[in-house]
């Protein structure tokens, strides 16, 4: 615990809740980072290997991405330490959120991240017996399929695009190596594809799948839903190749889309992309960052990239409190507008100042969260 107080900092967190239950076994936690421009909001990752840590940086990372977007809410996440495909799980969401229900939700809204799916977050609502205590949730409960839509895959497309034609490069051609085949990776594939990207590998836990003139990713999706995580092995148009070489491969464009820190400075030197779209939270760690900067390697950083399921979810909260209905063409038009006006925002800056996107994207987010904090009587501290 002394280690995280001494990670406290001008922004936060504001609190980090560590709830138990004995009967279940259920370890979990819920940081609150900040909340100057709005309630915390945030998803909940249920891992056996999650920590207090984690959960931390993830909730600043939240911060920034709310702010990023400029949706009036603040930085939060949740984490249950457990195995998401236990048969206990229900049992273990119902007590997590038990033990948090005088925080859910008026001072959180709980999402959902690694190792949950909408029928968790119905068992929220359930649990807490309130609607609002959940986004996330099936349609049937007054949800929205963010999901479903690949919102956040569609966003992470939308930033690919936006990179190259601020470049001025053509779409068509364009090779892309996706590390992950989840519900982000393979959305952002999809889009990507349509729009005549060739998508050369992709992997799964159970290896990557490389065919140099693309692979077909309207029949690779189909394969899925049979296959599962073997999909790179059932397909047969293709080489196996092992983990991690996905993210070596000579191509123009990698996104890293499964967990954080994968790109190490023990890898970085080896990666070839001239640009990199963060559609995993924190895939790159700060010592790679030096080194593919170094290299001219160009990122879009993942509270930029990676912020089109917040910006539905956003939409999302907003209908519900309004009793409206949503209409997904107008999601997926303003995922397309914040990505597009963020990501030129940012290589314009970057190019004038010589510094990274991620120092830029960072500034940006950190001035928005002070200028709320200052409107609030805080006085101790300044823009950057």
């Amino acid at each position: 615990m002394e280690n995280l107080l001494g990670k406290i900092d001008q922004f936060g967190p504001e609190k980090i809740i560590c709830v138990s239950d004995s009967k279940t076994g259920m370890r979990g936690v819920l940081v609150i980072d900040n909340t100057a421009r709005g309630m915390g909001k945030g998803g909940c990752r249920m891992s056996p290997d999650v920590t207090v840590e984690e959960v931390c940086r993830l909730a600043r990372t939240m911060t920034w991405k709310w702010a990023m977007v400029d949706f009036a809410l603040g930085g939060a996440k949740g984490g249950i330490k457990a195995d998401p495909g236990s048969s206990d799980k229900e049992k273990i969401i119902r007590a997590y959120v038990r033990a948090l229900r005088k925080h859910i939700p008026d001072e959180y809204i709980f999402g959902l991240d690694m190792g949950l799916t909408e029928a968790d977050a119905a068992i929220v609502v359930d649990e807490l017996d309130d609607l609002k205590t959940s986004m996330g949730t099936p349609q049937e409960l007054g949800g929205f399929p963010y999901d479903e839509l690949g919102a956040t895959g569609y966003g992470v497309a939308e930033a690919v695009k936006a990179a190259c034609s601020k470049k001025k490069k053509s779409f068509r051609n364009t090779t892309v190596s996706i590390q992950g085949f989840g519900a982000v990776g393979r959305a952002a594939a999809k889009f990507l594809a349509e729009e005549d990207f060739v998508i050369v590998a992709v992997s799964t836990v159970e290896g990557v799948l490389y065919n140099p003139a693309g692979l077909d990713i309207e029949k690779l999706l189909e394969l899925q839903q049979e296959a599962g995580d073997e999909v790179v092995k059932a397909y047969e148009d293709g080489q196996v190749m092992n983990l991690g070489e996905e993210l070596t491969l000579n191509v123009d464009v990698l996104i890293p889309a499964a967990i954080q820190d994968i790109i190490t400075e023990d890898n970085a030197a080896k990666i070839n992309a001239e640009l990199i779209v963060e559609g995993a939270n924190m895939p790159t760690t700060s010592k790679a960052e030096g080194i593919l900067a170094a290299n001219n390697t160009l990122i879009i950083p993942d509270f930029v990239a990676n912020a089109g399921g917040i910006i539905a979810a956003g939409v999302g909260m907003d209908a519900r409190n309004s009793c409206q209905r949503i209409d997904a063409r107008e999601v997926y038009c303003l995922i397309e507008e914040k990505m597009h006006d963020n990501v030129s925002l940012l290589l314009e800056r970057a190019e004038k100042e010589e510094i990274s996107t991620r120092e830029i994207a960072k500034s940006i987010a950190q001035n928005r969260v002070i200028k709320a904090m200052q409107l609030r009587g805080n006085k101790n501290i300044s823009l950057v």
